[in-house]
């Protein structure tokens, strides 16, 4: 049985367009040259104290997809595969806060072409918008895809509804603008007639930030029509001390098949594009091929959870309790929910040792 296929029309259309557009880089190569796709030294570095893009991307009138239906509702940690199918999905991370500029890690993409490896990307509504030549350049690639991380990064369990709905919507939006930016580009008028309706109209994917939820963020996000992804691999390489070694140790040895990988790809996987050319290739010799969380999605039965965790229930709590400590009880409704956007630090949770450092120090996570 395909399960992805109860998500609705609009989610079949767009994995149909994926499966047609897989191997066919005629729209990339019309609009982009290698120079323009290749990795930029510096690009990678996070900029603080930037609110060039800061403002509230506006949402009003947008009209967000089919709601998913209750089978695919809940956390997906995982996809059971048949015996002997040997898949895994690469994710990357792509967040940004208020009061910065993320990076973009040219050399993790660059590795990923050279290699023919498939990922999928959740990127952030806010970095989308003050990345948007890269953004079109994912859109335009067969080897990725992108999914939805919220507009600026925020714990959606501290927002109040109307919070939650436009960290929900504001990435849809985002990417509908950056989809149009990119359609009415000369490059592609010349590239293939039907080039731009292999492109999702809008992500079918979701990804919580800290991999924290609760139910009312979790409806929001599936009557949006989004499918919620966590991860069964946490490499843990948001933590600057974890090393290329350890990170690519992680993914070799705790890769099933059907396992979902979490790393970041915005400057905040420090040693991610190192480890990558180590696990890769080992991963590979064990069989394993990479794609894209909506083709595993096809593959087998996902594993469903109703709570969000990192690697066991109850393990994001403690980013409940350092939002509480940055933000004073008496703020407003509307002063929480803009300090939520900007203090959600840019990075999934990871392993146990980072967790812990976490907690010791707050900024851990936002180096």
């Amino acid at each position: 049985m395909t399960w992805f296929r109860i998500l609705g029309s609009v989610a079949v259309v767009s994995l149909t367009a994926t499966a047609a557009w897989a191997g066919d880089k005629t729209l990339l190569e019309a609009c982009f040259s290698p120079s323009a796709l290749a990795a930029v030294q510096g690009e990678e570095t996070i900029t603080k104290g930037n609110r060039s893009f800061d403002a509230q991307i506006k949402i009003k009138g947008f009209t967000p997809a089919s709601p998913v239906a209750d089978a695919l509702r809940g956390a997906i940690r995982r996809v059971n595969l048949p015996p002997g199918e040997k898949a895994i999905a690469l994710t990357f991370d792509l967040c940004e806060q208020r009061g910065e500029i993320a990076g973009y890690d040219g050399r993790i993409f660059d590795y990923l072409r050279q290699q023919g490896v498939k990922a999928t990307f959740f990127a952030g509504g806010k970095w989308m918008v003050s990345h948007q030549q890269r953004t079109a350049q994912l859109m335009a690639d067969p080897l990725f895809e992108i999914g939805n991380h919220t507009e600026t990064h925020a714990n959606l369990r501290l927002l109040q509804p109307a919070a939650v709905n436009q960290q929900v919507l504001a990435p849809q939006k985002a990417y509908e603008d950056a989809r149009s930016r990119f359609g009415a580009q000369q490059c592609v008028a010349s590239s293939s007639p039907d080039s731009m309706s292999r492109i999702p109209v809008q992500p079918t994917l979701f990804r919580f930030p800290y991999g924290a939820c609760n139910d009312a963020s979790m409806k929001a996000v599936n009557d949006a029509g989004m499918l919620a992804i966590q991860w069964d691999v946490a490499t843990g390489d948001p933590d600057p001390h974890e090393s290329a070694a350890r990170i690519a140790q992680a993914m070799v040895n705790e890769a099933k098949p059907g396992s979902i990988i979490v790393n970041h790809a915005n400057g905040r996987g420090w040693h991610t594009a190192e480890a990558l050319a180590i696990a890769i290739p080992k991963l590979k010799a064990k069989g394993y091929k990479f794609v894209t969380v909506s083709e595993l999605m096809t593959m087998g039965k996902p594993v469903i959870t109703s709570e969000c965790y990192d690697r066991k229930p109850g393990d994001t709590n403690r980013y409940d309790f350092l939002g509480a400590l940055q933000h004073p009880l008496n703020s407003t409704a509307k002063n929480a929910s803009d300090k939520n956007g900007a203090t959600a630090a840019a990075s999934s949770p990871s392993k146990s040792k980072t967790a812990k450092s976490t907690l010791q120090n707050p900024l851990a996570t936002d180096n």
